[in-house]
């Protein structure tokens, strides 16, 4: 297993995905929020289809890993997309973000009632307690309690526990049926896509306020942020499984707070920042293999044991 690939796909997942927050907030000058994620998920799967095309390759026709995708497309993709964009009308792209980063530990809570994830690792869950702790320091929710309460902000906390479902399920029937990453990912973007459509006469009519910002951004958010982060998380989840894949969400508030501040005025301190490289710490700490005390026993004392 290539670890250095994979920190770097995580890396440029946590770019993406970070981003994707000041995009949507962009977006909302334009479009409604479920047309913001009719539209990413077109663009998204446009992308995935040219790679497709290029590589000579189609989508998988097995009903039994369509009927799974139908459940990972609509926690995965369509509920969160929707989510965020709702809760990005009241709600800053930075502390958008810092909730997003909440995955992990939902997805961990649903390994261990799935039985798929055990506590034997007391420095990962270090990890994952000390990223959220360092979350709450950017968050936080003792200084900004209108905000944390108010409903945009409970609408991305659903999200993320949306995305976690997702990915737990993705994990656990998806990966290992043959079909590649960016089959997979053509297929929820797809099966999303359709979800949404359906969805859209019953919240997604508004009057369009088309700008070029709004539009730039919708693209951006397809194009990259949905299409080309979906190839490289499906690949995350099949070299690493789903609960480590959610940690790329610890990474998202560094990247969402910086670009909010930067792009967006909005709040930039001494208390996020030092909450930033506490989540970065945590991120770490959930890397860490355990260190097998035991010893190799060689082929030579192997034999050895056997004659005795």
């Amino acid at each position: 297993m290539n670890q250095r690939g994979t920190l770097i796909r995580m890396g440029v997942l946590a770019l993406l995905w970070g981003s994707s927050f000041l995009w949507m907030k962009l977006a909302l000058g334009s479009l409604a929020p479920l047309q913001i994620s009719l539209v990413r998920t077109f663009f998204g799967a446009v992308v995935l289809f040219v790679v497709l095309a290029t590589a000579r390759m189609t989508l998988p026709r097995e009903r039994g890993i369509w009927a799974h995708m139908l459940f990972v497309a609509f926690f995965g993709s369509a509920v969160p997309f929707t989510l965020f964009a709702f809760g990005g009308q009241t709600v800053d792209s930075g502390v958008s973000g810092v909730l997003n980063s909440t995955t992990p530990l939902f997805a961990l809570a649903i390994g261990l009632v799935l039985g798929s994830e055990r506590i034997s690792n007391l420095v990962r869950v270090l990890g994952l307690a000390l990223g959220f702790g360092g979350v709450l320091l950017i968050f936080a929710p003792w200084q900004s309690a209108d905000s944390i309460a108010s409903w945009g902000a409970v609408l991305c906390l659903i999200g993320a526990a949306s995305y976690a479902v997702g990915y737990s399920y993705a994990g656990r029937f998806l990966v290992g049926t043959g079909a590649t990453s960016t089959q997979l990912a053509a297929m929820q973007l797809t099966t999303a896509m359709g979800m949404l459509l359906l969805a859209l006469p019953f919240g997604g009519l508004q009057p369009l306020h088309l700008h070029w910002v709004g539009i730039v951004a919708v693209t951006v958010l397809g194009v990259l942020g949905t299409g080309v982060a979906f190839i490289l998380n499906y690949r995350v989840i099949a070299d690493e499984g789903a609960t480590t894949a959610t940690t790329v969400g610890y990474l998202l508030p560094v990247v969402s707070v910086l670009l909010g501040a930067v792009f967006l005025g909005e709040q930039l301190n001494a208390r996020v920042v030092i909450g930033m490289l506490v989540v970065l710490v945590g991120v770490a700490l959930t890397r860490r293999k355990p260190v097998s005390t035991g010893r190799t026993i060689s082929p030579n004392e192997t034999r050895d044991l056997v004659k005795r």
